[in-house]
């Protein structure tokens, strides 16, 4: 990791230790164990439930893929994301890793990796109109209002931008090649427009893009339905459109806060700044933020470990059929 993740990461920890010792951690963890743990798996269970909607998502991209492996591998990125000391580009890497061991060419695993995340993006935009207008309606005198309102402004035209480069951008990408050296520069032109033709062609299935998105869409809102068992369990229940957009928002702010490695501390000041307005203790704010935590690493940990298992089985089993060749070709002794 690089120095800037590394203290930034640091002050998010900070920042969050900080915030459950203001608030009181014994106050904090009372909160979190009147889930319980029945509530916990169902919690999971649920997101399980989601994460194989967003891997039909990706699916819907790719005509002819197993369908199972793609949900795999979307359980791959979203782990390597969440439960790994990585930037979210670094799960995009795993997932898209993970989805080439199934056969699928790494191309294509590329090309559609960077489709999807386009395409979840834009729902994810939609998601966030929608918590946002809700969020007005229940809350109109609220000043977090506006900087999201501009916030979603930005991220829509950004976006937009996205989608052009990946569509008219391959001249950009071969003369980026051609500077960084001759021999290089051949197979980086060749790669850039292999990429290219692959992006196309998934832009070209319009069915696919609309199914994507509607999948992701339908994800997106049903993931409110996590945080609405988990109040209801605690007894603290909210409406579930309250519950929509406060998450809406969460993950807006979570977006915007890119830079830092699984939005620690930032995740945390957003609950309670929008937990405050519906009436959620500090408390529970904050033990829905560690609640997720938690189920991140209860899924994503178990999930890396099994990959790497792959990896490490398939990287064994390549050493051996080289050393094997190798034995053939040797000379016999005299």
């Amino acid at each position: 990791m690089k120095a800037l993740p590394i203290l930034v990461a640091i002050i998010g920890v900070a920042a969050m230790a900080m915030l459950v010792g203001y608030f009181g951690a014994g106050a904090v963890l009372h909160s979190l164990l009147a889930v319980g743990a029945v509530g916990f798996l169902a919690i999971c269970a649920i997101h399980l439930v989601l994460t194989a909607g967003m891997g039909l998502a990706w699916s819907a991209l790719l005509p002819g893929a197993p369908s199972g492996m793609v949900i795999w591998a979307r359980l791959v990125r979203d782990s390597g994301a969440e439960a790994l000391p990585l930037s979210q580009v670094g799960g995009y890497v795993l997932g898209a890793r993970a989805l080439a061991l199934t056969g699928v060419s790494g191309t294509l695993a590329a090309a559609s990796t960077i489709v999807d995340v386009t395409v979840e993006f834009i729902a994810q935009l939609a998601y966030t109109a929608l918590g946002l207008a809700w969020f007005i309606e229940l809350q109109p005198g609220s000043p977090v209002a506006l900087p999201v309102v501009l916030g979603l402004a930005v991220a829509a035209l950004a976006a937009t931008a996205f989608v052009l480069v990946q569509r008219r951008g391959i001249g950009l990408f071969d003369r980026i090649a051609r500077h960084l050296g001759r021999g290089w520069a051949e197979r980086g032109a060749a790669g850039a427009a292999a990429l290219h033709d692959a992006l196309a062609g998934i832009y070209r299935r319009r069915g696919g893009l609309w199914v994507s998105f509607l999948l992701h869409l339908g994800a997106w809102i049903a993931s409110a339905a996590e945080v609405w068992l988990a109040l209801r369990l605690a007894g603290q229940p909210l409406p579930f459109g309250a519950v929509l957009a406060i998450e809406s928002l969460l993950y807006a702010i979570r977006t915007v806060a890119f830079l830092v490695p699984q939005a620690v501390g930032v995740q945390e000041g957003a609950y309670l700044l929008l937990g405050v307005g519906f009436g959620l203790t500090p408390e529970m704010s904050l033990a829905l933020s560690l609640l997720k935590r938690g189920r991140d690493l209860a899924i994503g940990l178990p999930t890396i470990t099994i990959w790497q298992a792959i990896e490490s089985n398939r990287l064994w089993r390549r050493r051996n059929v080289a050393a094997a060749r190798l034995s053939e070709l040797a000379p016999p002794p005299d």
